[in-house]
């Protein structure tokens, strides 16, 4: 009798270990299972356009009589449906703290355009912008005086057009050390019917300024990191076309610099220059080749041109 109970209390014991133990196992298989069952992270929400930029244009000296090409530029503008003002470049000061407070007031692109000394304005400004953290979306000089500053590093597009050999203007600009944003120059000493007077007045210049103005908005944020500065002397009797960069692309076996140029839609020219070398120079795949891209770099499809077919065997 004894020895039966004995057994029934040791069997009691094991049970109650191992009910103890199943208990204790149970949260760690609801962790686990928690584990495994928590959701992967929602995709990025897609891009939502900016409002649309505000618009600053100024003259130079004597704008009213010699910088018209900005008031041209500003109908124009406005005609597109966006916010264009024209202003002296004496007001320089001014108008960089009404730019600062409009933007504090309620953030939206900023585009600074300027002709001359408004070039140089438009750098000024930049500047000042720079010290209160506020990104300047596009600044473009047209052939800025000489004494225009670099480039600051809160400007994320800048394009200059301008001329080596004027005395009025020929502002070479360049970007402060360490600057990520997009860059392109464009030297017209070559083109013997552009001069400081008129160079702001260029239809098609205009065009693409609007053009650029209203893609703006529809860029997504893009890395900066790969963007190519670009510097080009255009060659005579050619027409500007306003890229703002530059992109490393990988040169594939049949490629050729007339090929790839094709591809890309843009002239020979550009090719040899971006990448010093000539026009009909041999390429080795696995190189890479400086490309100018406007606002959208290449579709990746579309960034080289396909190597020649092999002919089909005859049966």
């Amino acid at each position: 009798m004894i020895h039966s109970r004995r057994l029934l209390a040791l069997a009691a014991v094991v049970l109650l270990a191992l009910s103890s133990g199943i208990a204790a196992a149970s949260p760690a298989k609801s962790k686990t299972a928690a584990a495994v069952a928590v959701p992967a992270a929602p995709p990025p929400p897609p891009f939502e356009p900016l409002p649309p930029p505000k618009i600053y244009l100024f003259r130079g000296a004597m704008g009213p009589i010699f910088s018209t090409g900005m008031d041209r530029l500003a109908e124009k503008l406005t005609q597109a449906g966006f916010s264009a003002d024209v202003y002296e470049f004496t007001l320089c000061q001014l108008i960089g703290n009404r730019v600062i407070a409009s933007y504090k007031e309620k953030a939206a692109p900023i585009v600074l355009i300027g002709h001359s000394m408004g070039g140089l304005c438009s750098i000024v400004i930049s500047e000042m912008a720079a010290k209160e953290n506020i990104p300047i979306s596009l600044v473009i000089a047209i052939d800025p005086a000489h004494a225009t500053g670099d480039v600051p590093l809160n400007v994320e597009r800048f394009i200059n057009i301008f001329l080596s050999d004027s005395v009025l203007g020929g502002g070479d600009v360049v970007a402060v050390p360490g600057f990520r944003g997009h860059y392109a120059s464009y030297d017209l000493k070559e083109n013997a019917r552009v001069s400081h007077i008129n160079i702001e007045k260029s239809d098609d210049i205009h065009r693409q300024i609007v053009e650029m103005v209203t893609q703006l908005p529809r860029i997504p944020p893009q890395t900066q990191a790969d963007a190519v500065p670009l510097r080009y002397l255009v060659p005579a009797d050619t027409l500007v076309e306003l890229w703002d960069s530059g992109v490393r692309v990988p040169v594939r076996k049949g490629d050729t610099m007339e090929s790839i140029a094709a591809a890309n839609r843009v002239p020979l020219w550009t090719l040899a220059q971006s990448n010093s070398l000539a026009e009909n120079a041999t390429l080795t795949p696995g190189q890479t080749i400086i490309v100018p891209r406007h606002l959208t770099p290449p579709e990746p499809a579309a960034a080289m041109a396909m190597p020649p077919a092999a002919p089909a065997k005859r049966k």
